[in-house]
């Protein structure tokens, strides 16, 4: 394992049933309170999306947003927010989903990729998949490419990496791994 993945490892939380009984969150709070590592964490990430010609940024709300407008920054492409159902302001392409414990929607502004057509999808975990399928669908529905997938953490024990190398034919990028 890296240097980068065991800081991030002693810095996340475990918190166990939430937010249902049975679900074991992983919880970024406590590694956002160290600005080196988050600079370190987009740092990394875009070095290793740097030659894949990436043109916008996707992250996923809420946690996503945090890291990948740090991505966005580091590579100097826009940064496109995919929210939950109601709220952006403007009009919308909306995607349902099924995530590991419900199931929900997210949209994108429907003009938000037009001149950026090679999206770098950014959340902070991949776990069942749903959620990030869901954006890279929405990005193809407003007409741009998804050339990759980055996560701070990848829960490698459920079937979202392989989902998202089916759907979209990238392998998915993680900081770091639960087997």
């Amino acid at each position: 394992m890296s240097l980068l993945a065991d800081k991030i490892k002693s810095l996340i939380r475990d918190v166990p049933d939430f937010p249902k009984p049975g679900i074991l969150f992983k919880d970024i709070t406590p590694l956002l309170a160290h600005p080196d590592v988050r600079a370190e964490m987009a740092r990394t990430i875009a070095q290793r999306f740097k030659s894949e010609s990436v043109e916008a940024v996707v992250a996923i709300e809420a946690r996503g947003f945090i890291l990948g407008s740090l991505i966005a920054h580091e590579m100097a492409v826009p940064f496109v927010p995919v929210r939950k159902s109601g709220k952006l302001p403007y009009a919308t392409f909306k995607q349902s989903y099924d995530l590991e414990y419900g199931a929900a929607a997210v949209e994108i502004h429907a003009d938000a990729l037009h001149h950026h057509k090679r999206v770098l999808v950014h959340d902070d975990l991949l776990a069942t998949g749903g959620t990030a399928q869901a954006a890279g669908q929405l990005v193809q529905t407003a007409g741009g490419t998804v050339c990759g997938f980055s996560f701070i953490i990848n829960l490698a024990f459920l079937p979202g990496e392989q989902q998202l190398k089916k759907s979209f034919a990238v392998s998915p990028f993680s900081l770091v791994s639960y087997p």
